[in-house]
């Protein structure tokens, strides 16, 4: 068997990780294609090194652009790669552009296409990787969800029961596994309690009214916001004119993109976490940290029905109150879903070898006399 494993994005590396290791460990050929959606040193090659992830195989460089762009140059990238050797399946995971179009490029050749991650929805398909999600989960042979919310999603879509599988959540499993090398940044010396607080979405980049209230609602706090900034979102705090107001709350503290292992440690020791990020809303809730979204919806359901996260929007009292609330202890704590544990990869890899049945474009060829 031969697998070909996709990654292109920050969030991609941090759940490909303990997956690569596990195919490693039980002797599975596979090659890693990096389609380089996410090229600067702080959003790629730092978390390859921490997570010691392999170098790739192969390296697209597709970069940056419009949505279709980037979408439509890995589709072609990647069908000169599948076209190139001989694969048994795909591995995708997660909701970005390269996910989508590794899968497309695959099924479109017959190649069976795993996702990792499968049976998120938000229900918005004004979100693109909501529409990412929708689509790849469609083309996918083999689905392997994270909580038992998505295996419902999934089954109310049509997806077929033998197709689905309930294994966990792999960015869990990195994070459990590296837990205890955690690295303190340097933004936290001879700073007490604090708040952490990120943003990378366009619905509140874009904006400049939504982005200012997210910043004064997070800035009226009791206690210090670090904000590690994206290098999209330092780029319009530029373009939208705001750097110089909001120097003058010195409640905001900027700090560049942090490495995986002293995010984690930043995010462990915060009073809570304010974010537009699928990811940080599930590590926060690992962590035990209360976590605030500032969005309309969120696709990890499980961290608003285990009480760990709450719905905020842009609104800035909304924002403001519900930290005065978190900072006056009045969240509970709250249990760890089933399977996130350090054990997510081997499930994957032992459903794909033990159903090897199912590894097959399925087809629906009716012959009529």
């Amino acid at each position: 068997m031969k697998v070909l494993t996709v990654v292109g994005a920050r969030p991609n590396f941090v759940k490909v990780a303990p997956l690569v290791k596990q195919m490693e460990k039980m002797g599975i050929d596979f090659d890693l294609v990096h389609t380089g959606q996410h090229y600067d040193r702080e959003l790629s090659k730092d978390f390859f090194d921490q997570l010691e992830i392999p170098d790739p195989n192969i390296y697209l460089g597709v970069g940056s652009g419009t949505h279709g762009v980037q979408t439509g140059k890995t589709m072609m990238k990647m069908e000169e790669v599948l076209m190139a050797d001989s694969y048994d399946i795909v591995l995708v995971v997660g909701d970005v552009n390269s996910t989508l179009a590794a899968s497309i490029a695959a099924v479109k050749l017959q190649i069976p296409v795993g996702h990792i991650e499968a049976g998120y929805r938000s229900f918005d398909m004004q979100m693109p990787e909501e529409v990412n999600r929708v689509l790849v989960d469609r083309v996918s042979q083999l689905l392997f969800a994270p909580t038992e919310n998505s295996v419902l999603n999934l089954l109310n879509e049509g997806i077929d029961k033998e197709r689905t599988f309930l294994v966990g959540n792999i960015m869990v499993e990195t994070l459990l596994k590296n837990i205890h090398r955690m690295e303190r940044p340097e933004v936290l010396d001879d700073i007490g309690d604090y708040m952490v607080l990120t943003l990378h979405r366009a619905e509140n980049t874009d904006d400049r009214n939504r982005l200012l209230s997210i910043l004064k609602g997070a800035g009226n706090s009791d206690v210090p916001v670090i904000f590690p900034v994206h290098p999209r979102t330092k780029e319009k705090l530029r373009s939208h004119g705001i750097n110089g107001e909001l120097e003058k709350n010195k409640n905001i503290i900027y700090t560049k993109p942090l490495t995986y292992l002293e995010f984690q440690y930043l995010l462990a020791h915060s009073k809570c976490a304010l974010t537009d990020s699928g990811g940080v809303q599930e590590e926060a809730m690992v962590h035990k940290v209360p976590c605030l979204t500032l969005r309309k919806n969120t696709e990890r359901m499980i961290t608003m029905q285990y009480g760990a996260n709450k719905l905020v929007g842009t609104d800035t009292c909304l924002i403001s109150t519900e930290i005065g609330r978190i900072l006056r202890g009045e969240y509970k704590a709250w249990p760890i879903p089933p399977f996130w544990d350090k054990r997510v990869s081997k499930r994957i890899l032992s459903c794909i070898v033990d159903h090897q049945e199912l590894l097959f474009v399925p087809t629906s060829d009716l012959i009529t006399q």
